[in-house]
């Protein structure tokens, strides 16, 4: 049975360069990078060369990056960094309400600790009005967090513009870029931020490790404390082979980004299309034009998500109903009820997010094989009155 993976948006597959590169942090450089031994000088100099490759790629300094275990732990660090080492200044956050889940749920740790959290509001494709930032910003505002491009679907935000206000305003300005690294231009500097997240196993890199952007002279406090690594800003022997894998990752991203993003905008709208020519009763979530390259979130009246899901891994789709770190929920997402998507239709939702070894052939079965899926689904439903079950 033919496999077609689309679900890019919650892993990739390691590229076999990343894993070549690693191979020699395991077996031959494996030694601690605090140390002061030729194999432990050698694993120093391999972070060296990493660090410097991400920073190469998002226009930032070697010093100003700090790797973390993911993106969870790098927008932890973003937030709470600030907040805490910040809050004799004030003790506002503006963020908003379609952000990850690693975003909003410390913004709820927050909010329990003294904090006031502004959740800001989002047009009917997911979009946060910079004008609405300059509006919430009071004079205790210490931190705004808008992502780059939404996980979910695919919407990439103007954080260039939101973080011209804010940087006006004096204030710090995080984003999470998770998605965004290999498929959208990110440099630090156009986007007028001051911290900025990534994780590796989203652009082909190993999982386990990732990445925070810090401006030089933004205040921050650090969450793990122990030794000296990361010039004190994250203690703990740092993960060499994930480090360089990140770093290779990142450099084959963003070497290969117009290439891939050239074809995956081209299989993807031919997966919209296709959708949309042939299925009734189905709407396209987030917007039409400015959304990353290889995603296509869509919602289907009169069905339950997690039926399709189940339905397409059966004939070898992989596929998911929103971020991955919420498939254990039967709770609509968040994302589509802040776009004011109805509840019965954002059930029905599914997001298909393309990767590099994505065919066309790929996106012909898909076509081919949801149709039918879809048809049989609706027969089920106690929602079917009234419709077309031809189509």
């Amino acid at each position: 049975m033919r496999f077609v993976y689309l679900d890019h948006a919650a892993t990739t597959p390691t590229d076999p360069e990343v894993v070549k590169e690693m191979l020699p942090c395991f077996t031959e450089s494996f030694g601690n990078p605090s140390t002061l031994y030729k194999i432990g000088r050698e694993a120093k100099k391999a972070i060296t060369l990493a660090r410097d490759k991400v920073a190469v790629a998002i226009g930032a300094k070697s010093e100003e990056i700090i790797f973390t275990s993911g993106g969870t732990e790098s927008d932890n660090f973003a937030l709470k960094g600030v907040a805490f080492a910040n809050e004799q200044k004030g003790k506002h956050i503006i963020t908003s309400s379609v952000e990850h889940h690693a975003v909003l749920e410390t913004c709820k740790f927050l909010a329990k600790n003294g904090f006031e959290i502004t959740y800001l509001p989002v047009d009917k494709y997911g979009i946060v009005d910079p004008e609405d930032v300059r509006k919430a910003v009071t004079d205790k505002t210490i931190l705004v967090s808008v992502m780059q491009a939404n996980n979910e679907v695919g919407t990439i935000e103007p954080i260039a513009e939101t973080g011209k206000i804010v940087k006006e305003k004096g204030i710090y300005f995080h984003t999470d870029a998770v998605q965004a690294i290999g498929a959208v231009p990110v440099n630090v500097n156009d986007l007028n931020v001051d911290l900025l997240a990534l994780s590796a196993h989203k652009f082909y890199g190993p999982k386990g490790v990732g990445a925070l952007y810090i401006r030089k002279g933004t205040r921050m406090m650090s969450l793990i404390n122990g030794g000296h690594q990361e010039r004190r800003r994250r203690a703990g022997t740092e993960n060499v082979p994930g480090i360089v894998g990140l770093g290779k990752a990142i450099e084959l991203a963003v070497s290969k980004m117009e290439e891939r993003s050239k074809q995956l905008t081209f299989l993807r709208d031919k997966l919209i299309n296709g959708i949309l020519d042939n299925i009734e009763n189905v709407r396209l979530n987030g917007h039409p034009e400015k959304r990353l390259p290889n995603n296509a979130n869509f919602s289907f009246e009169f069905v339950e998500g997690e039926s399709m899901l189940l339905n397409l891994d059966l004939v070898g789709v992989a596929v998911s109903s929103g971020s991955a770190c919420t498939s254990d929920t039967l709770e609509p997402s968040h994302v589509l009820s802040a776009m004011k998507v109805p509840i019965e239709i954002a059930h029905g939702s599914v997001r298909f997010t393309l990767g590099k070894n994505t065919t066309e052939e790929d996106i012909d079965y898909v076509l081919e094989v949801l149709p039918p899926i879809i048809k049989k689904l609706r027969q089920m439903s106690p929602l079917r009155e009234g419709l077309d079950l031809n189509v």
